[in-house]
């Protein structure tokens, strides 16, 4: 089998830690290069990594080394020009979560692949756990009923990242597009991706930059960053157009317990994650069934399945409109926050 070759873009703590150590268990794909603003960190990472060639932006990498894909590890703002660019010079595209800064970058960006007709997945990587390959499976034969109501959560008591992620200009926002976007894109598509019609959000930066002590925060690789903009937390709710609905809750600081869930009920039954839960009925009487799964590493599992895709021409798990409509509720979340009142998507 001819080895696929993957062109990185973004050297940073998601590549290094993730997508790089994902790929280096593979033999069927070959790191031929990485990018990055800065060249020196390009570099170290091709040094740690083996990779042969580093480079200073996209367009310098898609000149200098011929890649079959670009995977995409910058922060938020950069992944429009990032795809754009890839789409353009005809390269398959994995493109870390969010889909984009904003809806209309995300818009941009869909364009650009669908005229190139390159594939397209958004990583998502909570979609390809054991637990949740399980769940949606049961979800896709029927056995839970009619989704009708749906919560999940990804609260921190004190978790604030430092570095661009409190940048706006950068990241885009805060908790609901940086960890919020884990929590409600498993969520949804575990509903069964049911069209988002209506959302009611509130967002709160009450908190700020605390000065807590004895708290790990994640820090981005461009630390240096002191902008401290976005929202602490979030709350709302996210109607669908078949009727179902969506509570979430987010927060990178809050006064609350920490807390991390996905539950979801059907007419049939129910589930919650972390671990999975089955709440039904047998008999006539009520069970909560604990089925056994495997640990699977999630961004070898993500990856696996993408460059499957590209091999197959098969459609995405979290596909190039999924990552729209991903997009699509985020910005409704911060639209309905902004203006105070309902937004219909």
């Amino acid at each position: 089998m001819e080895k696929l070759r993957i062109g990185i873009v973004g050297a940073g703590n998601i590549a290094q830690s993730a997508h790089l150590p994902a790929y280096a268990k593979r033999s069927d794909v070959e790191v031929a290069a990485i990018a990055d603003i800065n060249l020196e960190r390009a570099q170290a990472a091709a040094k740690k990594f083996g990779i042969p060639a580093a480079y200073d932006s996209v367009e310098a990498l898609l000149a200098g080394t011929d890649v079959d894909i670009i995977d995409i590890c910058v922060w938020n703002r950069a992944h429009s020009s990032v795809a754009i660019a890839a789409a353009n010079a005809g390269k398959d595209i994995l493109c870390e979560k969010p889909m984009a800064l904003n809806l209309e970058h995300a818009l941009k960006m869909q364009e650009a692949v669908e005229k190139a007709g390159v594939m397209f997945m958004m990583a998502v990587p909570t979609r390809y756990s054991a637990e949740s390959q399980l769940l949606i499976q049961m979800v896709e034969e029927g056995k839970l009923g009619e989704i009708y109501y749906a919560k999940t959560a990804a609260i921190r008591r004190r978790g604030t990242p430092l570095g661009w992620f409190t940048d706006t200009s950068k990241s885009g926002g805060g908790p609901v597009i940086d960890i919020g976007v884990h929590c409600i894109d498993r969520t949804w598509y575990l509903m069964g991706r049911p069209k988002p019609v209506r959302v009611s959000a509130m967002t709160s930066k009450r908190i700020g930059n605390y000065q807590t002590k004895g708290v790990d925060r994640w820090v981005a690789l461009d630390s240096d960053v002191t902008a401290f903009d976005t929202e602490d937390s979030a709350a709302g709710i996210i109607h669908f157009e078949n009727g179902a609905c969506m509570l979430f809750e987010v927060s990178w600081a809050l006064n609350a317990p920490p807390a991390g869930y996905t539950q979801i009920c059907g007419t049939k039954a129910g589930a919650t994650l972390d671990p999975l839960t089955i709440y039904g009925e047998d008999m006539g009487y009520l069970t909560d069934n604990k089925p056994t799964t495997k640990n699977l590493g999630i961004f070898d599992e993500e990856i696996a399945h993408f460059l499957d895709c590209v091999r197959t021409g098969k459609q995405p798990r979290s596909s190039l409109s999924d990552g729209v409509t991903v997009q699509r509720m985020l910005q409704g979340i911060y639209d309905s926050a902004r203006l105070g009142r309902e937004v219909t998507l």
